[in-house]
């Protein structure tokens, strides 16, 4: 049994800085990595993904060349080449932090699957040999995984998921993405402007269903209006086929046919190998990792971080669990993830960037409000860039005037959305910002006409 100070399960985006800031403090640190560095966001997450959406974008903004008063003969997709550029971004973001690991006194990279043997002991298989090693801290960051329905024929049908659609190197001809959620509808889009015919199926009565409707029914309309075929409150019964030629029989009566099926329900824990029974480490019904507002689990000494822990997955949120622990652990600190701002980005085109709660929760929380809006094709940037798809949005508290929440649907809708998190973080009345100076012509600038409205 090897001692460390500290031992890390998974190196993603919250694990990864944890492991160096361990070590450069002088605690001996294994980080343990059963495939890749760099966790979901670089493997097959917002770095893989992202990539893929700009050579998307670039595709539909060739097709509407004579919009802009230029004339494109032919847009021709060579996904290969497509793939090729996509993963190469990957490999140098993974290869650049795998170097940078290496160089790092007092911390140990090691590969292999690791398994809890013991409270704080755990052991690592890897095809270089077993270890067995432990610590008085223990940080478990190992993310999650795409949900697989227990749909009949499913198991014997070929199908996607958001690992799995980044390795093709053909265009499907038709896909179906079961599932009308960010991820879902992000690569809905993507491979619709790649050429692909592509069906959404959901189960709830609409798309987003967490958000307002009034979103909810601007996302729909644009994809519909960029050619993708939707349906709601539709189950998939069954599935059956081969590669190419997929059926799933809907609830609805109707059979569709596809050639690509892609799975997007959510995502599920990566701890049901962890061995959690040898350390008494509490999960849910669905196997997240219960954590306090300190990332402690009910384990004394074992926290969790990132994804794996429940609540919202976004890369920006597992960063910020590193910053909680490396001031608690390291600095002293008192630092806890409650009340933390939680913005989002939708990487649809246009953007969907969110911030605070919805309109909706607002009214069920019993908070007063008042609504300000801007259409899209009401702001001048938007225009100029003939990308007048969508609106912004935000709620005001009627006392003091600060921003409660905002939505950015629009161009850069991701940018605009962190110029009102600002805002909020720094508890700026709306007046603050319609009198503001912004740069003309930007997409800020909106942010005087939206609150003139008030």
């Amino acid at each position: 049994m090897e001692d460390f100070d500290a031992i890390i399960i998974g190196s993603g985006q919250g694990g990864d800085p944890l492991a160096r800031s361990l070590a450069r403090s002088g605690k001996r640190t294994a980080l343990i990595e059963r495939a890749h560095v760099g966790g979901s966001c670089v493997n097959f997450g917002c770095t893989p993904t992202k990539t893929l959406y700009n050579s998307a974008r670039v595709a539909y903004l060739a097709k509407r060349a004579t919009e802009f008063g230029l004339r494109v003969p032919t847009v021709e997709v060579q996904m290969p080449a497509v793939r090729k550029r996509v993963q190469g971004v990957v490999l140098d973001f993974r290869e650049g932090t795998e170097k940078s690991l290496s160089k790092i006194e007092n911390l140990d990279l090691v590969y292999g699957h690791a398994r809890f043997i013991g409270k704080r002991q755990v052991a690592i298989e890897s095809s270089k040999g077993n270890r067995e090693v432990q610590a008085p801290w223990i940080f478990i960051d190992t993310g999650t995984r795409a949900t697989v329905p227990k749909i009949p024929g499913l198991s014997e049908t070929p199908f996607l998921d958001n690992k799995g659609i980044l390795d093709l190197d053909e265009i499907p001809k038709r896909l179906a993405v079961l599932g009308g959620g960010p991820i879902g509808l992000e690569f809905a889009q993507i491979f619709r402007r790649l050429g692909s015919e592509v069906t959404v199926l959901e189960r709830a009565g609409r798309l987003l269903e967490r958000e307002d409707l009034d979103l909810s029914e601007a996302v729909t309309e644009v994809l519909r209006e960029d050619g993708i075929e939707i349906q709601t409150g539709v189950e998939v019964k069954e599935v059956s086929g081969k590669a190419a030629a997929i059926a799933l029989k809907l609830s609805s009566g109707d059979l569709l046919t596809a050639s690509h099926l892609l799975l997007s329900i959510g995502q599920t824990p990566n701890t049901d190998d962890l061995g959690l029974d040898a350390t008494g480490v509490s999960t849910d019904e669905r196997g997240f990792i219960r954590a306090n507002e300190r990332l402690e689990t009910s384990c004394e000494g074992v926290f969790a971080i990132g994804d794996v822990k429940g609540g919202p997955a976004f890369t920006h949120i597992s960063y910020d669990d590193f910053r909680v622990l490396e001031a608690n652990l390291l600095k002293n600190g008192s630092r806890t993830t409650k009340d933390r701002p939680v913005p989002y980005v939708v990487y649809l085109d246009p953007q969907l960037g969110r911030i605070g709660p919805t309109e909706t929760e607002l009214k069920q929380a019993g908070q007063e409000f008042k609504s300000v809006r801007l259409e899209a094709t009401h702001i001048a940037r938007a225009i100029e860039m003939s990308e007048t798809r969508g609106f912004v949005k935000a709620a005001i508290d009627p006392q003091s005037g600060q921003i409660l929440s905002a939505t950015a649907f629009c161009v850069e809708g991701g940018e605009l959305m962190a110029c009102l998190q600002v805002a909020m973080m720094a508890k700026l009345p709306y007046w603050a910002l319609k009198d503001a100076v912004f740069a003309h012509p930007s997409l800020a600038e909106s942010l005087n006409n939206l609150f003139m409205k008030l």
